[in-house]
């Protein structure tokens, strides 16, 4: 009798180890944050997220994706909302524009005809849920031409899912 106990209280041992385990394992969940909707880039290598952004027609008829940190924007100026590929350095229609704000180290930043270089790719436009997204790559110059810092490199950039505002009320973001 006292071997059937002496097993017993092994094998019981054994199961709850067993459920031990089995019992961490279930618990484990991993917190996963999506970020619906996003606006984020690489600026000069240092990761760079958005708090605003929106997207729309400007009163001057180009559609723009912007989004801003703090005193930075980035702004994203299109000839129009269609699902393509738009090289940046070639026209003023078609640019990127960083620019920081704050008091004292105001810069800006832009592409435009003849000067900087990237591209913008628009890759869905949702009519219905009134939504862009894609992604975009540049190399913007200073518009001061006398500034230290000439040159600003934005790289895996990405703008999904921004909200489109329909219509003339489109005021754009630190403007």
């Amino acid at each position: 009798m006292r071997y059937f106990c002496i097993k017993f209280i092994l094998n019981m041992k054994k199961y709850f180890y067993f459920l031990s385990l089995l019992l961490l394992l279930v618990s484990c969940t991993e917190d996963i944050k999506f970020n619906n909707p996003a606006f984020q880039t690489l600026k000069d290598n240092t990761f760079w997220r958005a708090q605003v952004y929106e997207a729309g027609i400007e009163t001057n008829d180009f559609f723009v994706i912007e989004g801003s940190l703090g005193y930075e924007q980035i702004k994203l100026q299109l000839s129009e909302p269609s699902k393509k590929t738009y090289v940046l350095g070639i026209n003023d229609d078609v640019k990127a524009i960083y620019k920081d704000t704050y008091k004292g180290q105001e810069a800006e930043f832009s592409t435009g005809t003849g000067k900087g270089t990237g591209e913008i790719i628009v890759t869905e436009y949702n009519t219905v849920d009134n939504t862009i997204s894609g992604t975009f790559k540049f190399t913007a110059v200073n518009t001061d031409q006398n500034a230290e810092k000439q040159t600003m490199h934005f790289s895996e950039g990405v703008f999904y899912k921004i909200p489109v505002t329909q219509g003339p009320n489109f005021v754009p973001v630190n403007n």
